[in-house]
């Protein structure tokens, strides 16, 4: 089963709201879609037409997302000046560990490669999200935990990854 990775349309929105919902709360972020940062990123509508955002799809199936941002954007939590920054990469908790996460990833790489100004893309992670440090690891990311900043609704660590192209 093959992923594809392609821009967002506002066909993906609803599907994209789930799924963001599904991750967030089945790692146990947040227990209720009731917390601000859960109602401000359920919004995609809003989120997609101030950032980059992407799917994944698998035999034509909305199955993950994420959102890209460049240093000053809206959507930037720590980007610096020569970063792209990518944000709630999430797949559907039905189908993690299908590629569509790693297909992302390549994808952002590639379009941060053929961004004037880019030399490094960054992102943040939960601190328990095991199986995505893995995959940022063996993609070629590096912690860089100087970086590190708390989650402000519950206070718990985010780590802070990064790849000098």
């Amino acid at each position: 089963m093959s992923i594809a990775v392609r821009p967002i349309t506002e066909a993906d929105y609803d599907a994209v709201a789930r799924i963001t919902a599904d991750a967030y709360l089945g790692a146990g972020y947040f227990d209720s879609v009731e917390y601000p940062y859960m109602q401000k990123i359920m919004r995609v509508r809003e989120r997609a037409a101030v950032a980059p955002m992407i799917v994944a799809e698998r035999n034509g199936v909305v199955v993950g997302s994420a959102t890209l941002a460049v240093h000053g954007d809206e959507w930037a939590d720590i980007a610096l000046a020569d970063e792209m920054e990518f944000r709630l990469l999430v797949v559907d908790p039905a189908v993690q560990r299908s590629g569509a996460g790693r297909a992302m990833v390549e994808y952002i790489l590639d379009r941060a490669r053929h961004t004037e100004g880019i030399a490094a893309v960054s992102l943040t992670t939960g601190d328990n999200w095991h199986t995505a440090h893995a995959l940022y690891r063996k993609l070629g990311f590096t912690r860089v935990p100087e970086r590190d900043w708390p989650i402000p609704e519950n206070g718990k660590m985010l780590r802070v990854y990064r790849m000098v192209l």
